[in-house]
């Protein structure tokens, strides 16, 4: 197989090394600083699996410039799939598949605008992995896990494509494995970060706060609910202790730890906000389920990511 990783940050960067090192052919969609570094020292990887380094057959800031392949790994942020998703019409071989890794709920769906359905799977990562700098990325804890499954027409089928691309990702020392039900994982992972994420970005505090201090607690619990309910608005079948296993994960992260759309917003980063507040806000209004907890955090943020993306005066951030 021909594999492009679009977006060479924590995930693109680690997935692309591993498969690299493999022995797989790994085209990479990176640009800037990162684009120069794969091309003068190829992806640095430094995890529990190996540091390494390992070299790609081809990089380029535009995917026309590359061969194109099999399966497309699209690691970019999900502010950013609208934007890319057309221009991976010349990355995709026929018959070819694009597996969207994002946080977010709606990328699958950005994509088979652009690209149609029938070239677009789901796909979840669960990885700790981020850019030490560039070219180089750091990963920590288990090995990544990248689940995927099919969509639209094909959707509940083990096609033969996921199959080989879980193999494929497996022989790299991914975890990897094809579901029946995507659209449930993604929404489990969504239940997740999202609800965690806005709450930490709006405290500003550890997880190790947030789940000790009880009213905080509660309305992480209230805030995981209403994604529960949007879920099962949508017909996605979320188990009946979704919410409660959810929590109890949470309870078991060092306390230290944070969200990636909190260390965004702390930052004054463009961030993942409306792809995951804003995503749940304006899809509780679609179907009409009430999000009350969203609307507050929503507003409580949105000055910070307006400022993040030029949209009103920057202001300090203590």
């Amino acid at each position: 197989m021909r594999i492009a990783i679009v977006g060479a940050g924590g995930v693109g960067g680690l997935l692309g090394g591993l498969l690299a090192r493999s022995g797989v052919e790994v085209v990479v969609v990176a640009r800037g600083a990162t684009l120069d570094a794969i091309f003068r020292d190829g992806l640095r990887v430094d995890s529990p699996l190996g540091s390494f380094t390992a070299r790609v057959a081809a990089a380029a800031a535009d995917p026309a410039a590359l061969p194109a392949s099999d399966a497309v790994l699209l690691a970019v942020k999900s502010w950013q799939v609208a934007e890319v998703a057309p221009r991976l019409v010349p990355l995709l071989a026929p018959g070819g598949v694009v597996v969207p890794l994002q946080n977010g709920i709606e990328a699958a769906d950005q994509l088979a605008q652009a690209l149609g359905p029938e070239a677009v799977a789901g796909g979840v990562i669960k990885a700790l992995a981020w850019i030490d700098r560039p070219g180089a990325i750091r990963h920590v804890g288990p090995p990544p896990e990248v689940i995927m499954g099919e969509r639209g027409p094909r959707a509940g089928q083990r096609t033969p494509r996921l199959e080989a691309l879980a193999s494929t990702l497996s022989r790299a020392r991914v975890e990897a494995r094809v579901t029946e039900d995507i659209e449930r994982e993604v929404w489990e992972k969504f239940l997740l970060v999202e609800p965690w994420g806005a709450i930490a970005a709006a405290s500003r505090a550890p997880i190790g706060v947030l789940r000790t201090l009880a009213d905080v607690r509660a309305l992480l619990e209230a805030a995981m609910g209403e994604v529960v309910s949007l879920a099962r608005a949508r017909g996605v079948r979320l188990p009946a202790d979704a919410a409660a296993s959810t929590v109890a994960f949470l309870d078991t992260l060092p306390p230290e730890g944070t969200a990636s759309l909190q260390r965004d917003v702390g930052a004054g980063r463009p961030s993942e906000f409306e792809d995951q507040v804003g995503a749940v806000c304006r899809l509780g209004r679609q179907e009409g389920v009430t999000t009350p907890v969203h609307d507050t955090l929503y507003a409580i943020l949105q000055p910070q990511e307006a400022s993040a993306r030029g949209r009103v005066s920057r202001f300090p951030r203590t």
